[in-house]
């Protein structure tokens, strides 16, 4: 599983030209599920995310995770971060999870980033979505489930 963060002033989402999904200071991040993936990879991830010291301090420094700051999660599924274009012109997503499985982990995603307490909004699974970011600093960090050690 990949989650690529983006730390930002505020996000939104839309679908049909609806917003779906609003946040003001926080994080937004996509999720690539992979066919491998399972609950501990969901757990892993949130954990990371919301306990990651990307959030400046009084000095300027990387010391505030989004739960330090009260911060918010704009979650959005993207199962093209499993894109593998090492061969060829076209990307293959052999990688990526089945759209049933994929749905299944990105709602655990979800429930257990709420159960942080966190203000959670979402995209919309399987949508055409247009997504509105106000990344601050530039900060994106990608992090991978795979990658724990």
């Amino acid at each position: 599983m990949k989650a690529l963060l983006q730390r930002v002033t505020e996000a939104s989402v839309r679908v049909a030209g609806e917003v779906v999904g609003r946040i003001g200071r926080g994080l937004v991040v996509f999720v690539g599920v992979a066919n491998e993936d399972t609950e501990k990879d969901v757990q892993y991830l949130v954990q990371k995310t919301v306990n990651l010291r990307i959030f400046a301090d009084e000095e300027g420094k990387f010391n505030l995770s989004v739960l330090d700051t009260n911060g918010e999660l704009l979650l959005v599924s993207q199962f093209t971060l499993l894109a593998d274009s090492r061969k060829g012109r076209r990307p293959s997503f052999v990688e990526a999870a089945s759209p049933i499985r994929a749905e299944e982990l990105f709602n655990h995603f979800v429930e257990q980033a709420s159960a942080t307490g966190l203000k959670v909004e979402t995209g919309r699974f399987q949508q055409y979505m247009q997504v509105e970011i106000h990344n601050d600093g530039p900060v994106t960090i990608l992090l991978d489930s795979r990658e724990k050690f």
